[in-house]
């Protein structure tokens, strides 16, 4: 082998090695970075969801209970904050 070559395929083993490096910790960035933003949605698109089932749900079937009196031919009625949820409410409010 050429002398004069030695050194340039040294320096070419070295940057080939490196570069390899490089793109590995990129591609490996790359994953942590897409399960992240999968856990960060899931977070985002459930987590309300769960707390309105455990806290906000009770909260709101408390403030919107049914009482006796505002029942009629078995059709549920109520408020919500005075505003009305029965069809049959609605027709009143519209007339």
């Amino acid at each position: 082998m050429n002398e004069d070559l030695k050194p340039l395929l040294e320096e070419n083993i070295r940057l080939a090695s490196d570069n390899n490096r490089m793109l590995r910790a990129i591609r490996r960035d790359a994953w942590f970075g897409f399960a992240g933003k999968i856990i960060l949605w899931l977070a985002v698109l459930v987590l309300p969801f769960y707390f309105y089932a455990t806290y906000l749900g009770r909260l709101v079937e408390s403030t919107s209970s049914l009482s006796p009196d505002t029942q009629n031919a078995g059709e549920k009625t109520g408020s919500f904050f005075g505003l009305p949820f029965s069809p049959s409410e609605l027709q009143k409010l519209i007339e």
